[in-house]
């Protein structure tokens, strides 16, 4: 079987006295909570996914690696590998750092002997060859602290994981099981989607050209926003190997890794990670962990990039490359083909990512079995529903005056009508249960707003339904609840005049307020001494000074049935 990168597989994680003794201790040293990639990090370097490296880069590594993709002492590494830190407050040099997850749980100590300062635009240029911060891993640097530590590393556990866990075999462990399988070559599928028939017609290809077993190993760290979830994709990776691999030919595990979308060096850092893991040769495919396109609409990577760094480097990290062909279905032989193998004029059938959301999911269809095996598209239609079947914000914004309140009241009875109940959150109540004790300060109202833009995403998350009615005067607040509730989100913007709020007003608030100024005593009244920043593209404007309460409704359910989220009347769901 395929050696280790760099001859032998590293293991950090200590025995049962020391990890005793770590947390016995780990009070004294002060803490930092690991980031989702950070997590993924400490796993492969903990297990020896990332052998040779036995701790993060120190700033003689990290600086080579950037610049000329090697180590200091020559060795390919394409990619950094770095714990970002906060200096001060403990974290200094000679000091040791207990790392823990999200929930506290102590994992590792990390005995400081360098904190450095990187060059940030020199790794987003070099390493993710971009400056653009539409690229994940160029975002990321603006979002860490400036300066990276490292030292040795003592590991008492790795990150615990509650799913799939028979799945999430370590290097050592899965090697022993090739070995039980008697394979001593091996190639990997890298994959981050979930897999359809054109896949495993050519994973299983790619086993019989290599003339060994195959390994299914799909990201399950971080990987592009907007991915499928892993939950829903390992389900579909278990049914299909489960279901539809002969027996013995193909093994299922899981990778903590956290992907950069690194293109052509993030494909020579998986090699040397699925190398460690066994592996004998690579599926590489065309954009090979590209994030897409950059702001100006550019591919951030050529098409086959990833493919020629492989062939370039793929003998000095000692894995063969298999380049994955594009599959299309022949109907009239019932079978699928390399896209170059098809003789000119046979007719051939594929269905492209976009139609699998827009015509399939989006609609409640289950996708054609020559396209995608029953288990796997039933799979896909219970975790993706469509829009009729998904959780939905409404969010009214506008003026104290503008109607939000009213219009929202009456359409909570006319969407029950089509079947879609709803929660309602009023800015008045809120402030009484939600936000009691609050004060209406710049810093307190952002506060009360995502809290109403937190509670709604929950909701909408879980397939729920609420109408909030806030103020929100603040363009930038309003934009983190629409994230919260992960696009499903309905913006109702109450473009009411301000003179016809103050004729509304029986509580006398904008007289109050204009008082209030006139003795030089401001008090922070939206649209009076306080900006209202409307929305520049809200889904529905509504001006309830000439439009009356029914016709204001019969305006939010006609784009609430063009966005999908309720059917016709007389409409049967699929």
């Amino acid at each position: 079987m395929n050696s280790p990168y760099g001859g032998l597989l590293v293991d950090l994680i200590v025995g049962p006295e020391r990890a005793a003794e770590m947390k016995a201790s780990a009070k004294d040293y002060p803490s930092q909570t690991l980031d989702e990639r950070a997590i993924c990090d400490l796993e492969l370097l903990s297990v020896g996914g990332y052998s040779p490296l036995k701790t993060f880069m120190n700033k003689a590594d990290y600086d080579r690696v950037v610049k000329e993709q090697r180590l200091a002492d020559g060795m390919l590494w394409p990619l950094p590998v770095v714990l970002p830190v906060t200096p001060g407050e403990g974290v200094a040099v000679g000091k040791a750092l207990a790392l823990r997850d999200v929930y506290g749980n102590l994992l590792a100590f990390l005995h400081i002997d360098e904190i450095y300062e990187p060059d940030k635009q020199a790794e987003a240029e070099h390493a993710y060859g971009s400056l653009d911060k539409k690229h994940p891993s160029v975002a990321y640097l603006d979002r860490i602290p400036n300066h990276y530590a490292t030292g040795r590393l003592e590991v008492v556990r790795i990150p615990p994981h509650y799913d799939f866990v028979e799945l999430r075999r370590p290097p050592r462990e899965l090697r022993e099981h090739f070995e039980s399988q008697g394979w001593s070559k091996i190639v990997a599928f890298q994959t981050r989607d979930p897999l359809h028939r054109a896949h495993e017609e050519f994973t299983k290809r790619a086993a019989e050209q290599i003339g060994g077993g195959l390994l299914i190993h799909p990201v399950v760290g971080v990987t592009k926003p907007g991915d499928v979830d892993h939950y829903t994709r390992v389900r579909c990776y278990r049914a299909l190997v489960d279901n539809y691999y002969d027996k013995g030919t193909a093994v299922l595990c899981l990778l903590p890794l956290a992907m950069r979308m690194a293109g052509p060096r993030e494909v020579l850092l998986q090699a040397i990670i699925r190398r460690n893991y066994g592996c004998t040769d690579f599926i590489v495919g065309r954009d090979h962990a590209g994030p897409g396109k950059d702001s100006t609409g550019k591919p951030f990577y050529e098409p086959y990039a990833a493919q020629e760094a492989m062939a370039k480097y793929k003998d000095e990290i000692g894995v063969g490359m298999v380049e994955f062909k594009q599959m299309v279905f022949l109907p009239d032989e019932d079978r699928y083909a390399p896209v170059d193998e098809v003789p000119a004029g046979v007719k051939t059938a594929d269905i492209s990512d976009a139609q699998v959301r827009d015509d399939y999911l989006a609609k409640g269809l289950q996708l054609p079995e020559w396209f995608s095996r029953p288990a796997v598209a039933e799979i896909l239609n219970e975790t993706n529903p469509p829009a009729f079947r998904q959780g939905l914000t409404i969010w009214f914004t506008g003026l104290s005056g503008s109607g939000k309140s009213t219009v929202a009241q009456a359409l909570v009875e006319r969407l029950a009508e089509y079947g879609r109940n709803c929660s309602f959150l009023d800015g008045d109540e809120i402030r009484t249960h939600l936000s009691k004790g609050l004060s209406f300060s710049k810093e307190d109202r952002d506060i009360n707003i995502r809290r109403v833009g937190y509670v709604a995403g929950m909701v909408a998350q879980h397939g729920g339904t609420t109408l909030c009615s806030v103020i929100s005067p603040y363009k930038t607040i309003r934009d983190e609840a629409r994230k919260q509730s992960k696009g499903n989100f309905v913006e109702v913007y109450c473009s009411t005049p301000i003179d016809v709020c103050e004729n509304r007003d029986v509580k006398g608030m904008y007289a109050k307020a204009r008082a209030a100024v006139a003795e030089g005593k401001p008090m922070g009244f939206t649209g009076i001494d306080d900006p209202y920043e409307a929305p520049e593209n809200p889904e529905v404007t509504l001006d309830t000074g000439s439009l009356g309460v029914a016709e204001c409704v019969d305006k939010i359910i006609e784009k609430l049935l063009a966005l999908g989220y309720i059917l016709p009347h007389g409409h049967i769901s699929a």
